[in-house]
């Protein structure tokens, strides 16, 4: 068999040299980003939120507002929004919170009552291992001892308090974050275009770099802002429909309920399962009723199926173009990456990288991969008129 020419050897040497190249580069990149996510997740969340409130601050200057005031009072004004909705609900949560503990009692002896059932599927465990050590002590001529009986379920770990410490941390370090994205965002509404203008500069010399560049900055523009627009309906639209469900069966805080929901599935499929969770144990709580838990719980995990996967996927895919699977797999990787807030902005990042994508040369793959499933167009081409002639 013939060797291969040397001329041909080295290119591929050369290609496998820059595949491995470019898999460490991926990997570094995706580690620093994981370790700088204190400092990244600031900077895109008030980069986003700045292209999500440009069209406000544009309109308050059509009227002969600075940018400057528009963009204060626009940041203020959903402050203040937020303000009074937790001044107006502070009483149902208030009344949620003092019910925490004797929820957790009601839970920790319905659970218990579950386990001591002797013909409970936990009954059954512990049956067979008290069989199983019976038959040990019998092989070796011992008489089963106290000690080698299933020990009572354990208490409560401490690890739940240490849980709640955590997150409590988490929480003013989230706190912080928004302040810190908020600041950013005002400044970037202030500046208008002065920024895309620097960005446009750095594009490059030529006209054509810059037109592109601009024609990129106007996409993201766009589709940030329709999917603003998708999330506030579609989270509305579960937050009234949990309100429904839970004021049909007579839950208490049904309202409180309703905008929990409402605001904790701006976080995808997570959301959702929280949602179920909390108006399932709710239910259980005040009723004391496992089929009717299950029963509310069932119909608003059917809401937030129906609502928040089904007109969801229709109207993001309508929003990006882009195919469930793609949108499906940076939820996973941006949800490893950042968290909580990489479930926030894993799908407005995703729109970023295929509308960059199809505008720059060599990245047409990419785009082409996160585009929504299109059939081939199998017709012929339509005659031309030269063909005719």
């Amino acid at each position: 068999m013939a060797k291969a020419p040397e001329s041909q050897a080295l290119p591929r040497r050369q290609r496998a040299t820059v595949t491995a190249l470019i898999i460490l580069a991926t990997l570094a990149a995706c580690a620093a980003v994981k370790v700088a996510a204190p400092f990244l997740v600031p900077i895109v969340v008030g980069t986003l939120a700045s292209y999500s409130l440009k069209p406000l601050v544009n309109g308050l200057e059509r009227i002969y507002v600075p940018r400057a005031i528009g963009s204060a009072v626009v940041l203020l004004v959903i402050a203040g929004i937020v303000g009074v909705g937790v001044f107006l609900l502070r009483d149902d949560a208030s009344s949620a919170l003092a019910e925490l503990p004797e929820a957790a009692h009601k839970i920790r002896i319905a659970a218990r009552e579950t386990a001591q059932q002797p013909t409970g599927p936990v009954g059954h465990v512990r049956a067979a291992a008290a069989e199983l050590n019976r038959a040990a002590a019998e092989a070796t001529g011992a008489p089963p001892s106290a000690e080698t009986a299933v020990p009572p379920p354990p208490a409560a770990p401490s690890a739940i308090q240490q849980w709640a410490s955590e997150q409590s941390a988490k929480f003013l370090e989230v706190i912080v974050q928004i302040g810190v994205a908020g600041l950013l965002a005002y400044f970037l509404l202030a500046a208008g275009d002065a920024f895309r203008r620097k960005l446009a500069h750095l594009a490059g010399p030529t006209l054509a770099a810059r037109r592109i560049t601009v024609e990129i900055l106007d996409e993201i523009d766009a589709q940030v802002q329709r999917y603003l627009v998708t999330m506030l309906v579609l989270n509305s639209l579960i937050g009234l429909a949990t309100w429904a469900i839970l004021l049909g069966f007579g839950v208490d805080h049904a309202v409180l309920w309703g905008v929990f929901a409402a605001i904790v599935h701006i976080v995808p499929y997570v959301g959702s399962g929280l949602t179920i969770l909390a108006t399932g144990i709710a239910t259980f709580v005040q009723f004391e009723n496992i089929a009717r838990a299950l029963i509310v719980a069932g119909l608003v995990g059917v809401a937030a199926t129906l609502i928040g996967m089904g007109l969801s996927a229709w109207m993001l895919g309508r929003a990006f173009r882009m195919n469930a699977v793609a949108v499906f797999v940076a939820l996973i990787f941006f949800g490893w990456l950042w968290g909580g807030w990489g479930l926030l902005v894993g799908v407005p990042l995703l729109a970023v990288v295929k509308t960059t994508a199809e505008r720059i040369p060599g990245l047409e793959r990419i785009a082409v991969l996160l585009a929504e499933n299109q059939r081939p167009n199998t017709a012929p081409p339509p005659a031309t008129a030269e063909a005719k002639t």
